[in-house]
Parts: structure tokens; C-alpha cells; sequence
């Protein structure tokens, strides 16, 4: 499972590189892209299980001492961004390991890291209009 993790950062490193306008800033890109990426893939998972697994929230943090929309900034942040951008530093960039990773796995030309960038941003949304339609 890891292995498709490195692979998709490698093809979207390789990718962030060879662009020029991204020569300094492509660790700050790549992780952007990545963590939203992943990030989105973990409230799918999460709703999923909350709604047909568990049948409650079990996955929540709240601020009630805040207004509504900054506690739920908050607890996104918290909840889903955070742990993304913890793991990809961690088994990414901490240590310089992405040089190492580089020579180790192909480039896809980006086409790895936009097929995951793409599946990741557009199946809650297929979900959820497939949610609407059928299941009223």
C-alpha cells in the first residue's frame, strides 16, 4: 500500500519540478495537492463508515465555546488536514526521503498523481449526486 503512496508522490514531485515557475516552491505545491487530495479521501471514508458502520458521529471535535463556522474550520482543519499533512512530512520530506524515492520509483509523466488528484476531488461529489438521485 505504501508502495502506490510513494509512487504518486514521486509522479507528482517529478511532475512539480519540471515546471519552471515551481523550481522553489514545489515542496509547498506538492504538499498542497497532496493533502487535499488525501485529505478528501479521508472525509469520504469517515462519512462513510459514520453513516453505515457506526451510525454516529465518532469522528468529531468540538469548540463550542466558538461561533459555528470557526469551530467547523477548526475541527476540519484538526480532523482531516492535519493528520494528511503529519504523515506526508513524516514519510516525505522529513530527512530529505524524497530524494531518496525519487530514483527509486518511475515517472508517469503526472499522470499517476492527476488520475489520484482527480478521483480524489470528483468521487464525493459522483457520490453524493448518486446519493440524491437514487436514495431521496
Amino acid at each position: 500500500m505504501f508502495n502506490l503512496y510513494y509512487k504518486i508522490w514521486v509522479d507528482c514531485i517529478q511532475r512539480a519540478k519540471l515546471q519552471s515557475s515551481n523550481k522553489e516552491s514545489w515542496p509547498t505545491i506538492t504538499m498542497i495537492f497532496m493533502t487535499l487530495s488525501m485529505s478528501a479521501n479521508l472525509v469520504l471514508i469517515m462519512t462513510i463508515l459514520e453513516r453505515h458502520v457506526f451510525h454516529t458521529y465518532v469522528y468529531k471535535i468540538d469548540f463550542s465555546f466558538l461561533p459555528t463556522r470557526i469551530n467547523n474550520l477548526l475541527a476540519y482543519l484538526f480532523l482531516f488536514i492535519l493528520p494528511c499533512v503529519i504523515m506526508n512530512y513524516l514519510l516525505i520530506f522529513r530527512n530529505k526521503r524524497h530524494e531518496k524515492l525519487l530514483p527509486k520509483y518511475r515517472y508517469h509523466d503526472g499522470k499517476l498523481f492527476l488520475t489520484y488528484f482527480l478521483i480524489s476531488m470528483l468521487l464525493p461529489i459522483v457520490l453524493l449526486w448518486v446519493g440524491i438521485i437514487f436514495f431521496k
